[in-house]
């Protein structure tokens, strides 16, 4: 199993995902090149912003990947940002379409949707929100939106953010600064401990919290899923092949 990860963040998620899917799927290690993919493999690339990545990357990387012929998913991760996900989805859809822009057989396309952000998933974590902070902006910002009570991904934007992705973000860095965890895009400090993200899934797992990231979660349990079936395929014994598979066949 090999996975060409495509992303869209310039600083933040080059530096997440490799460390969540440590955590998600550990059997896969990471390659600097993709043209070292052999068993169990991923590798990832900064697509530097959208639509910078459907308009400069995603061609070159399917090109890629259909030249060389080892990878079994091309992984797009890109933000909602101001519009709805099914939105962007159809954006992204079209772009392939009219482009005429096709994966090999052996390969499959996921595309996940991040609504609007990585922050705004990251903003998931119950535990690490104080009920009563003591910045007098969080205090705004839970004024405006409680996160704590209510889905992340459904929050708008207060002013003056000029975006929901940098109203989102400043709130997890407030919010994380009162657990005196000094988040930035260039050092994603905390929510990439494992901890953090068990909060996460939690949270999602009891609510309808943060969907879009129990899509990312849906995925990886399918990879986890397809790594294991086929090590099992890998190491059963076979059978002499005058004995039938099942043993109450034949009889």
């Amino acid at each position: 199993m090999n996975l060409y990860l495509l992303v869209e963040g310039r600083r933040t998620e080059k530096k997440v995902y490799p460390k969540w899917i440590s955590f998600l799927i550990p059997e896969l290690s990471e390659i600097k090149d993709p043209s070292n993919a052999v068993v169990n493999n991923y590798y990832l690339f900064n697509g530097n912003g959208f639509p910078s990545i459907l308009d400069n990357h995603l061609r070159n990387s399917v090109e890629e990947i259909n030249e060389l012929g080892t990878f079994n998913y091309l992984v797009m991760c890109i933000d909602a940002d101001e519009v709805e996900v099914d939105e962007r989805r159809k954006e992204v859809f079209d772009f392939i379409e009219s482009n005429s822009i096709q994966l090999n057989n052996k390969t499959e396309f996921a595309l996940i949707i991040q609504n609007r952000c990585i922050e705004t998933w990251c903003l998931g974590n119950r535990k690490v929100y104080k009920r009563q902070p003591n910045s007098e902006e969080l205090k705004e910002y839970v004024e405006f939106y409680n996160v704590h009570s209510d889905d992340p991904e459904l929050m708008g934007r207060l002013e003056p953010h000029e975006t929901h992705a940098q109203f989102h973000a400043s709130y997890l860095t407030e919010m994380l600064l009162e657990r005196n965890i000094r988040y930035t895009k260039n050092f994603p400090r905390g929510v990439v401990e494992q901890t953090y993200l068990d909060e996460m899934i939690k949270r999602t797992s009891k609510s309808n919290h943060i969907q879009t990231f129990r899509s990312f979660l849906d995925f990886c349990t399918k990879v986890n899923n397809q790594i294991n079936k086929s090590a099992n395929k890998a190491w059963s014994p076979m059978l002499p092949k005058s004995q039938p598979a099942n043993p109450t066949q034949g009889s």
